[in-house]
């Protein structure tokens, strides 16, 4: 026979005041219920936990060596559910997320900002890193959320999408193309170009653009590769070419003074959202994130 909280409130409370009629008043619980409680315990137990002193509940040498582990089996259980309450109602607990650096700089602060205003007692912990490392931070269980575009391989993963993003040229200040509405790739494959570094899902696609863009044989004029869209920005608007970003860093180009125009023939648009391994084995702050970041309410039970 197994020992249950009823069990050991029910114990504690006679021990405290050697009263059933007491104990009955202080848990709400009828003197039956409580002596039931109490005598389940000692058979579970193997033994008496109280001796009767005329009208009074005597704690046996056994039952007094217990009273103390019983009532710090309770405060631990009390605690527990205290801790696991709080969470739900995301008053305390921790949130982990990937980024890809594009999100992470330009759309992810002010995400963050709300949540934070909303939840203050959640902690955040945070990786930009590039987008296959985001999948596999998710996969791993290192993050809850990875915020990337769609992968061409969700495996076991989940794809919650938040926008299409279409890519940009990125033009120094003054740059002639700056004064059209659109540019195309046949056109910025002519400019010295800054790629991404090879590897990274901006330079495949880039590359796809170029490839089918210009004519067959010919390549982009390529100046050099950087690993960070910021060092991209920064020798653009140096002078040194021209370049193409999502749209997700057009705040940041812009904040360089550099001159964003959309790219087509062809245009190049991705899905942007959020990995998740499943709806039902995220925390209640990553849903709560979740449903911030996508506008739309999440049903756990999904």
């Amino acid at each position: 026979m197994s020992t249950t909280v009823k069990q050991l409130r029910a114990f504690v409370a006679v021990a405290r005041t050697q009263s059933l009629a007491e104990a009955s008043a202080q848990l709400h619980v009828s003197q039956p219920a409580i002596s039931i409680a109490v005598r389940s315990l000692e058979e579970s137990l193997g033994g008496a936990l109280f001796s009767r002193d005329g009208r009074q509940l005597v704690l046996t040498p056994e039952g007094a060596q217990f009273v103390d582990r019983a009532q710090q089996l309770l405060h631990n259980w009390d605690n527990t559910l205290d801790a696991v309450q709080q969470r739900f109602q995301l008053q305390q607990g921790q949130l982990s997320l990937a980024a890809i650096p594009a999100f992470a700089m330009n759309q992810l602060p002010d995400l963050l900002r709300e949540f934070h205003r909303q939840h203050p007692a959640i902690n955040i912990v945070l990786e930009d890193i590039v987008m296959e490392r985001v999948v596999n931070a998710v996969q791993e269980g290192r993050a809850e959320l990875g915020f990337s575009f769609r992968p061409d391989d969700l495996g076991n993963l989940v794809f919650h999408p938040i926008a299409t993003d279409r890519f940009v040229a990125v033009l120094p200040a003054g740059h002639k193309q700056g004064k059209r509405k659109e540019v195309r790739w046949q056109e910025l494959g002519a400019e010295p170009f800054i790629a991404m570094n090879r590897g990274s899902a901006v330079r495949r696609w880039t590359d796809a653009a170029f490839a089918q863009a210009l004519d067959p044989g010919a390549k982009p004029r390529l100046l050099c590769e950087a690993n960070q869209l910021s060092t991209i920005g920064r020798l653009v608007q140096s002078g040194l070419g021209v370049s193409a970003v999502p749209s997700l860093c057009r705040a940041q180009m812009e904040s360089y003074g550099l001159i964003c125009r959309p790219l087509s023939a062809p245009i190049v648009a991705h899905e942007v959202g959020v990995l998740t391994k499943s709806i039902g084995a995220l925390s209640t702050p990553a849903q709560a994130f979740l449903a911030l970041s996508t506008g739309k309410s999440i049903d756990s039970a999904d």
